[in-house]
């Protein structure tokens, strides 16, 4: 009997991690996985431990104690309510694991050490509890979409799941293993799926990036070769049972900028989900595909990304 694979799912008691956890709900292929809820929780630090022998600071002391008792009340009281929607939705408690895990080295450092831990898949928020309106992306995920390099990240966005994906490509082995991913994940599940190539102009370009641009003359070769490409790219989505004629191709030419265009491309074509590679196929693409996947995290605020 093969082991499940084993989703990691981030939350911190806010309504946005009920939000991450209503989107595991939607989407088929977690149903064959373990879910773990997972939460890094700031417990009172041992250096203030010691306030309890000071008569001046047992009052301080006595009211952190509180703070840390309400605080885990309510996380525990969370992953409950996460684990009733996850069974509402027809998960068996078996297959949802839930961890409270105590804060030792830092919280994204914590995450990068569990994720370590046998998981196929990391789904996190955008935002968590305490994070200003208006702002993109708060520090924690940050910090795991640019050090957790060694699995696929989903981040789970407000926009509800459709069955429509968006793959960017370019070519790259990394842009592949999206393509492969999506199959191996969503190949039986009725998906629309398009594949899209941006290729970048000299419009509005300052002559720093010109290196990162794609000469006038080259485009047209470009296309022929990203054409071949697709088809065989296509055919690994239909051996894995898409629809040919849910698979969609299209290259846009002379972009300013790639995250830009796909994340254009996303809201005008209505697909949920974003599917980027993590790496280019040179040292100076690994680079700008990193940073890609990043503004296209930023950029598509309301869709779901995933950073293969």
């Amino acid at each position: 009997m093969n082991t499940p694979q084993k989703a990691l799912v981030l939350v911190d008691g806010s309504d946005r991690s009920l939000m991450t956890v209503d989107y595991i709900c939607s989407m088929p292929m977690f149903k064959p996985m373990k879910v773990v809820l997972y939460h890094v929780f700031t417990n009172v630090p041992e250096s203030y431990w010691d306030l309890e022998n000071e008569p001046s600071s047992i009052r301080a002391f006595h009211e952190l104690r509180a703070w840390e008792k309400l605080k885990r009340g309510q996380i525990e009281e969370f992953m409950e309510t996460a684990r009733h929607r996850l069974t509402a939705a027809g998960f068996t408690n078996d297959t949802i694991g839930i961890k409270i895990h105590n804060r030792e080295k830092g919280i994204a450092r914590d995450i990068l050490k569990e994720a370590q831990s046998g998981y196929s898949v990391v789904v996190l928020r955008r935002r968590g509890m305490g994070q200003l309106e208006g702002t993109s992306m708060g520090s924690v995920a940050a910090k795991i979409l640019t050090r957790l390099t060694f699995l696929p990240i989903q981040v789970a966005g407000r926009k509800e799941w459709n069955y429509k994906i968006l793959i960017g490509v370019d070519g790259s082995d990394s842009a592949v293993q999206a393509v492969d991913f999506v199959a191996e994940n969503l190949g039986n599940d009725e998906c629309s799926i398009g594949l899209v190539h941006v290729i970048r102009g000299f419009a509005n370009v300052s002559p720093d990036n010109f290196k990162l641009m794609i000469s006038a003359q080259d485009v047209e070769g470009a296309v022929e070769k990203m054409n071949q490409h697709f088809t065989e790219l296509k055919g690994k989505l239909v051996a894995a049972g898409v629809k040919p004629e849910n698979i969609s191709e299209k290259i846009i030419t002379g972009s300013y900028s790639r995250a830009g265009s796909l994340v254009t491309e996303a809201e005008c074509g209505n697909y949920s989900t974003i599917a980027v590679g993590r790496r280019g196929h040179s040292k100076v693409q690994e680079f700008f595909m990193g940073r890609v996947c990043q503004k296209v995290v930023q950029a598509g605020r309301y869709h779901t990304v995933w950073i293969i």
